[in-house]
């Protein structure tokens, strides 16, 4: 053989390996991607399981413990909820649950009502604030085991369905028995609705949920019968809800053909959401609260109104929560709550905060802005310029990380004691107030029969103090003379709204304490200070 022919047979190698190389690039470029590889993989892994593993294995718990730590890496706000869950994860934003009809609270290990709610199956039955329940169906109920989940356990059921309880009256020597028939029982959205000054009304909405219009607009329509001409929309500590009721509170401030907020996804278009028909406040002076507390929906109804130039938001920077989850149902009547969609404020700003470090991090930035100073100092806040936005009329708003507030209220710590914290630590001011209503409820009703009379005239002097003192002393916190002194405002108000919250209901409570609350009084002074909406063009 010649070298020649060596050659040949060399160039013929090639030439196929050059077609075979070209056909394989071809196949690879012609090859996706399987959707469902993951799916198959994880699969897999299970029938593996199933059939290698040394001992048997609880198969839905691994999946649920898959699908939890699946969603975590997704963003800190999609999640998982199991089949027995759902019910109670709705109850809060759906606006009513089944039970009997009471606010209790557990004091020394006995479930005690505060209030029977009214019109409840409880209510008509002629049960009373301060009765205490010692048995249900018979079974003791005192004790250490009575925690607030075991009351859920035992007292709420099915509509139509009955639970005996027997209750300890005080002036009744036996025990007294009542059969609740069981009912759906609403839970409020609106905490507080009054006039804290004349022409200024007070709403406290404290969540989002499928009865919250309804509860406003009643609200607003009381408050402008009693000649409210300004507004104070307190949403400090409202973690949001429903989206859809975010916008009809939005809708209720804005002039019709106004963008309230926008939606868009990877997976999901824009979707506009437009005020529409005459709102019950389109005019008349507005402030909204916030917080650091304040978020999701919340932040929907604070952009609009400050995007639009419509009221002025007072408090500090919110939460920062600018996605938007959709539950999904899965086959076991579990949920899946996943984030489809971003949320943009009419100026175009997404107020969404990082989580790239992950959900730890991201839960951890109350601690960073204490850190940093953020809460009493707004000039420690950085936005960059990338994140710059206006509003209709030009002022200049920022996206990324909350909904930033047009009057800044730095958070006053200095009134907090550790000698607060301790008695509030063990609850020791509510139960106080607790056992101290349940001794004198008739001579406080006979003395205040109005709330009004209580509120101008009940003092809490020296004797009342004395008296709690020793009470909390019994219970293992001591009084200290300069945590007392540093925290004696905050102390005061707390027994006096207590007391006032279980002769009447949350409303009163509000009332006491907002008297000497600092934001809320920064609150009113913003709203009678016409040049500070002038300076900002505010409407009005």
């Amino acid at each position: 053989m010649t070298i020649t022919g060596f050659r040949s047979i060399e160039k013929g190698l090639i030439g196929v390996m050059v077609v075979l190389f070209c056909t394989i690039a071809v196949q690879a470029q012609n090859t996706k991607p399987d959707p469902n590889a993951g799916i198959k993989k994880y699969n897999t892994a299970m029938q593996i399981i199933r059939f290698a593993y040394v001992d048997t294995v609880n198969e839905a718990k691994l999946v649920e413990k898959a699908l939890v730590e699946t969603l975590k890496e997704l963003d800190p706000h999609s999640l998982y909820i199991s089949k027995k869950d759902v019910q109670r994860a709705n109850e809060p934003l759906e606006g009513n649950f089944d039970g009997i009809g009471v606010q209790f609270e557990i004091l020394k290990d006995t479930i005690t009502v505060v209030h029977p709610i009214p019109g409840g199956p409880s209510d008509k039955l002629g049960i009373m604030s301060g009765d205490k329940i010692i048995k249900i169906e018979g079974e003791a109920v005192t004790g250490k085991k009575i925690t607030n989940q075991f009351v859920l356990d035992h007292l709420r059921g099915k509509r139509g369905t009955k639970v005996t309880v027997s209750i300890y009256r005080k002036g009744k020597k036996d025990l007294i028995d009542f059969t609740i028939v069981r009912d759906k029982i609403p839970i409020n959205s609106v905490d507080a609705a009054y006039m804290i000054k004349p022409g200024i009304g007070y709403i406290n909405l404290n969540k989002f949920a499928q009865n919250s219009m309804e509860e406003f607009i009643s609200a607003v329509k009381e408050l402008k019968a009693a000649g409210m001409k300004s507004l104070i929309l307190d949403l400090r500590n409202n973690s949001g809800g429903y989206m859809g009721t975010s916008i009809e509170l939005s809708d209720e401030f804005l002039q019709p053909g106004k963008l309230i907020v926008y939606t868009e996804g990877v997976h999901s278009q824009r979707e506009d959401f437009i005020s529409t028909s005459k709102g019950l406040f389109e005019t008349g002076k507005v402030v909204v609260m916030i917080n650091e507390n304040s978020a999701s929906a919340s932040e929907i109804v604070s952009g609009a109104i400050q995007d639009w130039d419509r009221g002025l938001i007072v408090g500090r920077r919110s939460f920062g929560k600018g996605l938007v989850q959709r539950p999904y149902q899965l086959p076991d009547s579990s949920q899946m709550r996943l984030t489809t969609a971003r949320y943009y404020n009419p100026s175009g700003k997404c107020i969404q905060k990082s989580y790239t470090d992950g959900v730890d991090k991201y839960y951890e930035d109350f601690q960073n802005r204490v850190k940093h100073g953020e809460l009493v100092h707004p000039d420690s806040i950085k936005f960059p310029d990338s994140l710059k936005y206006y509003t209709s009329r030009k002022r200049i708003v920022y996206g990324g990380g909350g909904i930033m507030p047009d009057v800044f209220i730095p958070w006053d710590s200095t009134i907090i004691s550790d000698y607060y914290l301790d008695l509030r630590r063990k609850n020791l001011v509510n139960a106080y107030v607790g056992e101290y209503v349940d001794k004198n409820r008739k001579s406080l009703q006979k003395s205040f029969p109005e709330f009004s009379s209580f509120d101008a005239n009940f003092v809490i002097d020296d004797g009342f103090m004395e008296d709690f003192f020793a009470y909390a002393e019994k219970e293992g916190v001591k009084k200290e003379d300069k945590g007392y002194a540093q925290s004696e405002k905050l102390i005061k108000s707390q027994l006096k709204g207590l007391i006032a919250q279980k002769l009447w209901d949350m409303k009163e409570l509000y009332t006491i304490i907002n008297q000497s609350d600092a934001e809320v009084l920064k609150a009113i002074e913003v709203i009678e200070d016409d040049s500070l909406f002038e300076k900002l063009n505010i409407d009005r």
